[in-house]
């Protein structure tokens, strides 16, 4: 991670990108790319500048979004562009005080040495977020770099943004959101013990324990796969309460995995899942006979489309 302070040594030169770059939508990655264009075109180093934190940690702390990309992942994913170097910057209480004038001179032309600036048109800068593309483009002009805001894209009939892929997965429409995303939503976690009820029926389950802070897709029972080191299995996903064997209050869902064609002991590892299709809601059924019949359709399903 780097503050503010440390970034003089980051880079000299440099075309560069803003933002939280949260799930690195399609949107992100035009920016991205517009940024390598330029930096190719004037000899720069393109460099993606994105935070540790959502903004509303520092700023709204009440106000926090589900995430789509924890840290870690969201790294990696902007690591997998042709970008030449990715700066963590913190968000702190300390750059949220910046004005828009400090923000452009300490950390876009001394610390980053830009010598072009590509955003989001409707991104905003600097303390209680005064500054705009406008203002950007007139203190690059003495800073010494070129400033432009891009569209954001449009894709099945709306704008690609952060916000429409987060109610796209909330709302179990995993579909959408691999079409904004680009790629299938994924969630990572260790796997953890359960009831062991999957495989008194059968089809034992993989529990994930996924951090809080990311978004869960709407309950129900999704189509997928998951990854195991290096090798990817077809996998029907349930995200839900188990409402069947459910008794007392409701628990909180939990996101487990029967996983095709495996067999092992998964318990402590690291596991990637990816959510691609819906396959039906969660309920209750009127015998444990009735849900493993619902199981094994579930599995055929599955396997029909990932395998």
């Amino acid at each position: 991670m780097t503050g503010i302070n440390e970034l003089s040594a980051a880079s000299t030169g440099s075309a560069v990108t803003i933002g939280t770059f949260d799930g690195v939508h399609l949107g992100h990655r035009a920016l991205i790319a517009r940024t390598i264009r330029r930096a190719r075109e004037r000899g720069l180093r393109s460099v993606v500048v994105t935070w540790d934190r959502h903004p509303n940690v520092t700023l709204r702390p009440a106000y926090v979004p589900p995430l789509l990309t924890g840290e870690r992942r969201k790294l990696e994913l902007l690591e997998e562009t042709a970008v030449d170097a990715v700066a963590l910057v913190a968000f702190d209480e300390e750059l949220s005080r910046l004005t828009p004038e400090t923000f452009a001179a300490r950390v876009l032309s001394e610390g980053l040495g830009a010598g072009a600036v590509v955003v989001g048109a409707g991104w905003r800068f600097g303390h209680r977020a005064a500054g705009d593309v406008a203002l950007l483009e007139k203190l690059g002009t003495d800073l010494g770099f070129t400033a432009e805001g891009l569209n954001l894209e449009s894709v099945a009939g709306g704008p690609v943004s952060s916000s429409r892929a987060r109610a796209a997965v909330t709302g179990g429409e995993v579909e959408l959101a691999r079409t904004l995303l680009g790629r299938p939503y994924d969630l990572d976690g260790e796997v953890i013990r359960g009831d062991g009820r999957g495989a008194s029926l059968g089809y034992p389950t993989a529990n994930l324990d996924v951090a809080h802070a990311l978004a869960r897709p709407a309950l129900g029972i999704y189509a997928g796969r998951a990854r195991v080191g290096d090798e990817w299995h077809g996998a029907a996903i349930s995200v839900g309460t188990n409402p069947q064997f459910q008794q007392g209050a409701p628990r909180a869902p939990r996101v487990e995995a029967f996983l095709l064609d495996f067999s092992g002991d998964l318990y402590g590892e690291a596991l990637r899942i990816e959510l691609w299709a819906r396959l039906r809601e969660e309920r209750r059924f009127d015998s444990v006979e009735a849900l493993v019949a619902q199981m094994d359709s579930d599995v055929e399903a599955t396997r029909s489309l990932t395998c």
